[in-house]
């Protein structure tokens, strides 16, 4: 799908900081938040300001041997041994899930260790049979030594499908359920999140995923994220495929057990369903859904191996960068799928809009970003990946020959399922995503802290540093003085917040953005706002060009020349001699009423890189892939800011 043009308007303030004041600020000891590593080992009292928040970066979706589609795939990682991996431990990877997931043919085990440790992370298995599969390796258990079992585990991989087919049965539903309680896969999991926890070093998150289904290929599934050491056995979609149903389990467990949050993922695969302007019960929202939606599910993953859900351009036609690794269905084939309803730049709209009629505002969402990966390993780099629901070591994991050929859409055409679904195209996968959050340390209490009050961004995979601030008396001056970020948070609010009310005197509120590239990636090319707003009974939104790299300027339109690419398709490489190491801004709203409710965002893009795609076709001799692109600008969204007028 082509990239579209988009009109973009200019910001009525604009300073661009270069690497060099970066320093000098830094040596002043201003900002140094923002220059600090993002894997720093050691960290700040959580009473202490807030201007000492770090920025740590970590997965909330991730699925071992003990969810029941990874087993089928061929995964035997443990919920320890992932934990392990994110960490930065060399594990061993089992022969069979090497042969199964990566079409390696090996005896041996293989060591497989991250490129670079995360700072916290949670395994969410399904709920559903949590372990029920797993059963099938214990050759004396009960369901290993039944029909059912023997007859799923001959499956294979096919053993999902076949799933699907017999989940209705009530004899095979029984079945499995006897074997997810043998298995005691929830004690197993929050054993395993409490053993690798490590204080100021590593945080672990005991959650799990609710994977309602209500269609086929149609995802309303939810994240769910404890802040303590223990909880409740988990709601499941077996229970109900009500997200209503869901948040009172949690409004239950966090009255015995502590805080709990919900997180919606893969919204573009939702078929509409997701940010719908109705319940479950296709009643129109009212206060009381939206003030129990906001309060439980205060976040939304925006990025993953199964797609982006910020938006499409279909629905943002003037947003040029709106077609970034785009998968709006999970089959192909059967039926086109509603966009309306399942993004989440849309939903922003569409919660002004219920709020201005209830009172409450049910999508009032912080964004994080996911791997989603089915194999036990949490792995984002672009060459850390090979389509699939997988991610891997690259040194010891890249599939190659007819494998590599499959992955890159170049095998035989995409399976054919019994009611005549057809697979994804593999090339649609994109490598996986992680959330970013700002915090006084590397605490559980301190990261779920920032998780709920969504001081979070999310990126696409990169180790992009991004922030951003709101405010009334917010100015380019301060970016330039020493403790900018105590000022920012003393006159301001920052991203996740409500703009404080609006004094008499301001004409419009100011927006500072401050992104650092990830140490080992590529270069930034430019900080985008992104508007979106409700007036005159229509929801609207712009993007705008906040501040640019190099010496390039907008033209009168707002639109902004290229950055230009130096990825050489022949080596894969790029010279990152273009673009900042630093970008920053103070922008305010050139159009800004303050009679119309208003949520801003932002958007950080990188200068071209090469797709994952690409850096598998090139070691393995094999043409780039055509139905998709070489390289890509990898990316980063802050959580929004909202403006709410005073009546």
């Amino acid at each position: 799908m082509m990239r579209r043009r988009v009109l973009l308007a200019t910001a009525s303030v604009i300073i661009a900081i270069s690497a060099g004041l970066l320093l000098t600020a830094r040596q002043a000891g201003a900002g140094t938040d923002a220059e600090t590593p993002p894997t720093a080992s050691t960290g700040s009292r959580a009473d202490s300001p807030a201007d000492q928040r770090r920025a740590y970066f970590g997965d909330l979706h991730l699925h071992t041997t003990l969810s029941l589609d990874a087993w089928t795939f061929g995964s035997k990682v443990t919920p320890d041994q992932a934990y392990r991996f994110a960490r930065g431990e060399e594990i061993m990877v089992p022969a069979t899930q090497m042969s199964a997931e990566h079409g390696i043919e090996t005896s041996r085990p293989v060591p497989a260790r991250r490129a670079w440790p995360l700072d916290f992370m949670a395994v969410t298995d399904h709920s559903e049979f949590l372990g029920g599969f797993s059963q099938l390796d214990v050759p004396d258990s009960a369901f290993a030594r039944s029909a059912l079992g023997q007859k799923f585990r001959a499956a294979g991989r096919a053993g999902f499908i076949l799933l699907a087919v017999m989940r209705g049965d009530a004899e095979t539903a029984k079945a499995l359920a006897a074997a997810s309680q043998a298995s005691d896969g929830w004690k197993v999991e929050m054993q395993a999140a409490n053993a690798n926890y490590r204080p100021g070093k590593f945080t672990t998150l005991i959650g799990y995923e609710w994977s309602a289904s209500p269609g086929q290929g149609i995802h309303m599934h939810r994240n769910v994220i404890f802040s303590g050491d223990t909880a409740p056995p988990p709601f499941s979609a077996n229970d109900s495929n009500r997200p209503e149903d869901l948040w009172k389990y949690l409004e239950t467990a966090r009255g015995r057990y502590g805080d709990v949050l919900a997180i919606p993922h893969n919204s573009n695969l939702s078929d509409g369903r997701d940010f719908d302007w109705n319940t479950s019960d296709g009643q129109p929202i009212d206060a009381a859904y939206a003030r129990a939606r906001a309060l439980n599910e205060p976040l939304v993953e925006i990025a993953q191996t199964k797609g982006t859900s910020e938006t499409t351009p279909e629905l943002s036609p003037n947003d040029e960068f709106a077609d970034f690794e785009i998968m709006d269905r999970l089959y192909r084939g059967e039926t086109s799928p509603r966009q309306n309803g399942s993004y989440v730049r849309q939903a922003l709209g569409r919660g002004l809009v219920i709020q201005s009629r209830v009172g409450a505002n049910p999508f009032k969402m912080g964004v994080v970003g996911a791997s989603d990966a089915h194999n036990g390993l949490s792995a984002s780099d672009e060459k850390a990946f090979a389509s699939g629901e997988s991610t891997l070591d690259p040194r010891t994991m890249l599939p190659s020959g007819k494998v590599a050929e499959r992955a890159l859409g170049m095998g035989p055409p995409p399976a054919v399922r019994p009611n005549g679904q057809k697979e994804n195209d593999p090339i649609q996968f994109g490598s996986a995503a992680l959330t970013g959050v700002w915090a006084e340390e590397n605490t559980r209490a301190a990261i779920f802290a920032a998780l709920k009050r969504k001081e979070t961004f999310a990126t696409s995979g990169t180790r992009i540093r991004f922030r951003m601030f709101g405010g009334w008396t917010l100015s380019d001056a301060m970016l330039k003085q020493s403790g900018w970020v105590a000022k920012a948070y003393a006159a301001g609010v920052p991203m996740g917040r409500d703009l404080p009310e609006r004094p008499v005197q301001a004409q419009a509120p100011t927006l500072i953005l401050q992104a650092v590239k990830d140490p080992t990636g590529a270069n930034l090319d430019r900080i985008q706002v992104i508007k979106v707003w409700y007036e005159n009974g229509v929801q609207k939104e712009k993007v705008f060009n906040a501040v640019l790299s190099g010496n390039r300027k907008n033209d009168a339109d707002g639109r902004a020349p290229a950055v230009g690419n130096t990825v050489d398709l022949k080596t894969g490489r790029g010279k990152n001699t273009i673009g900042s190491g630093m970008l920053a801004v103070a922008w305010r709203d050139p159009e800004f009423d303050p009679k119309n409710p208003a949520a801003y965002y932002g958007r950080v893009l990188e200068v071209p890189s090469p797709r994952w795609s690409t850096l598998l076709a090139i070691p393995n001799g094999l043409p780039l892939p055509a139905k998709a692109p070489a390289t890509i600008q990898e990316r980063a969204w802050t959580s929004p800011i909202w403006f709410t007028p005073a009546d």
